[in-house]
C-alpha cells in the first residue's frame, strides 16, 4: 500500500511517516500541497492523508487536484483545529476526519477501512 502524507508541520509529518513505515506501509510525505502534487505525478498512491489547513493549498483543495490525477485515490483528513465547520467539510470530502494528536491504532484502522471500500 502506498500512502501520501501531507501536513505543513514538518516534525509531525516526518514522525508520522516513520511510524507508518514501521508498519509496512510505503509512505511519501510533503509539507506543501504543490510538493504533494509533484509526488503524485511520479507515483500512484492508494490513499492520501491530508491536513485540512495548510498555507497555500488547503487540504480540501488538494484533494480535488489529486483526484483529477488519480480518481481511485482514497482520502483521510487530519486537523489540529476541530471546528464544526472543518468537521462538516472534512467528513463530506473524505471517508474519515481525525483530530490531532493522532492515535496510530485508530489511524491504521481508518487506513484499512478506506482502502477496502
Amino acid at each position: 500500500m502506498r500512502v501520501l502524507l501531507v501536513d505543513d508541520e514538518v516534525e509531525f509529518v516526518a514522525t508520522l511517516a516513520e511510524r507508518l513505515s514501521f508498519r509496512n506501509i510505503e509512505v511519501d510525505y510533503a509539507t506543501k500541497g504543490a510538493d504533494a502534487l509533484v509526488l503524485a505525478k511520479k507515483k500512484v498512491y492508494d490513499l492520501a492523508i491530508l491536513d485540512m489547513k495548510m498555507p497555500g493549498i488547503s487540504g480540501i483543495e488538494l484533494k480535488g487536484l489529486l483526484e483529477k490525477q488519480s480518481p481511485t485515490m482514497k482520502f483521510i483528513f487530519l486537523t489540529g483545529h476541530g471546528s464544526e465547520d472543518d468537521y462538516k467539510a472534512g467528513t463530506s470530502e473524505a471517508c474519515c476526519y481525525l483530530i490531532k494528536p493522532i492515535n496510530i491504532d485508530i489511524l491504521l484502522a481508518k487506513i484499512k477501512q478506506a482502502t477496502e471500500e
